[in-house]
Parts: structure tokens; C-alpha cells; sequence
């Protein structure tokens, strides 16, 4: 009797701890990639062009092969999504990836953070997702998703950190 009634208040408890915990849970991604861009053509040079406007390089060459590799290492980890900021040193490191999964890149403005984690919150639910970012872009992002405070160097192009939103844990890998 005492063990039949020491099953049936483990159960209620799991169904308890289900019911209150799951739900949050259930709106939170399943996983987010966040890398930054591949190498700049121009060396990283934070220069503005004649206009003033922000400096808009493609990939240089080392660039490009990380792109590949980038491809290579998330090709079967079931990404359903991929997000890039509007420059051409974001979307050409998404680019191999998406040709490979057959997906289009989603361009979200680079001073638009805020609206990019709403998009993933609401969007994405339940999905896995990439975001190819900047390196004075990705701290904002992976802390709305409840991930630590993080530091990305401006020479710092080989980590991909990998996020659980719904329980803030995050994994900082070099590639």
C-alpha cells in the first residue's frame, strides 16, 4: 500500500512539474546557432565609405573557406531558419550553408536586435535556427535568449556558440 502510494505521488508530481514547466518551455527555441560573419575582404577595417555609410566588404578569401567550413560542420544539424544581417559579409557566410539545406536567408536589419529575438521567439518556435551576426551584435542576441554575458574580439571569427533559450544554456565552439 505505502509503495502504490509512493508511485501515485511521483506521478502527480511529474504531471505537476510537466504542466508547469513544459509550457514556458514550448516557446523557446529548440536550439540557436549564433556566429559571427567570416573574415572581412577588407581586413576588418571598421572604415565608413565616402558617403559616411558603414564599409559593406564581401568575404576574403579565408573568409570564404570558413563560410564552407561553416556549411560543412551545421549541414545535418537540422537548421530550419537562417537569419543575416543586410551586408554582404553576413549573407555570403550564410549562403553556403543555405544552398545546402535548400533554405533562403532571412536578412534582418544589423540595429534591429531586438525585433530579430522577437522574430525567433514567435517565428521559430520549437525550430533550430542560425544567425549570422557581428561581433558588437552577438552579445545583445545571445543574452535576449537567455544566454551569459559574452565578449566577441574584433579578430574573433571562429566561434560558434550554441544556445537552448528555453533553459539559457550555451556552448561556445571553435570552428
Amino acid at each position: 500500500m505505502i509503495l502504490l502510494a509512493m508511485k501515485l505521488a511521483g506521478w502527480i508530481a511529474g504531471l505537476l512539474l510537466t504542466l508547469f514547466v513544459a509550457p514556458p518551455l514550448a516557446h523557446a527555441q529548440k536550439l540557436v546557432y549564433v556566429v559571427r560573419h567570416a573574415e572581412r575582404a577588407d581586413g576588418g577595417t571598421a572604415a565608413a565609405s565616402m558617403s559616411g555609410a558603414p564599409a559593406d566588404p564581401s568575404l576574403s578569401a579565408a573568409g570564404e573557406a570558413r563560410a564552407i567550413k561553416l556549411a560543412s560542420v551545421l549541414a545535418g544539424a537540422g537548421i530550419t531558419a537562417i537569419y543575416a544581417t543586410e551586408f554582404k559579409r553576413t549573407q555570403e557566410t550564410a549562403k553556403p550553408l543555405a544552398a545546402q539545406i535548400k533554405l533562403s536567408v532571412s536578412t534582418v536589419a544589423a540595429s534591429q536586435t531586438a525585433a530579430l529575438v522577437t522574430a525567433l521567439r514567435n517565428t521559430h518556435a520549437g525550430d533550430i535556427v542560425l544567425v549570422v551576426a557581428h561581433s558588437n551584435t552577438m552579445p545583445a542576441i545571445i543574452n535576449a535568449l537567455g544566454g551569459p554575458v559574452i565578449t566577441v574580439g574584433d579578430s574573433d571569427y571562429g566561434d560558434l556558440f550554441v544556445i537552448v533559450p528555453g533553459t539559457g544554456t550555451i556552448s561556445r565552439i571553435k570552428f
